[in-house]
């Protein structure tokens, strides 16, 4: 499963470095995280860095991008190998 950044962001700027897989950038108006990069911090840490150091918990699951565990490993491994 992919994190969101949701609208709540207040543009703190201190997930965007925490992510191992530069999936974090900021969009338009507030920071995004890329699904295709984002595996949850699987592979690097036990929970999701962004999510541990949001003020304002605006970091969800999205959606849209629902993925296992398995999968997660598999794009962690497709990231690593890049």
């Amino acid at each position: 499963m992919a994190l969101m950044i949701t609208d709540e962001c207040i543009n703190c700027d201190v997930c965007e470095p925490e992510c191992p897989n530069q999936a974090i950038y900021l969009g338009e108006e507030i920071y995004e995280i890329d699904p295709s990069k984002c595996t949850e911090c699987v592979g690097h840490f036990d929970e999701p860095q962004c999510v541990q150091v949001c003020p304002v918990a605006c970091i969800p699951i999205n959606p849209q991008h629902v993925e296992n565990q398995e999968s997660l490993w598999a794009k962690y491994r497709r990231l690593q190998a890049q």
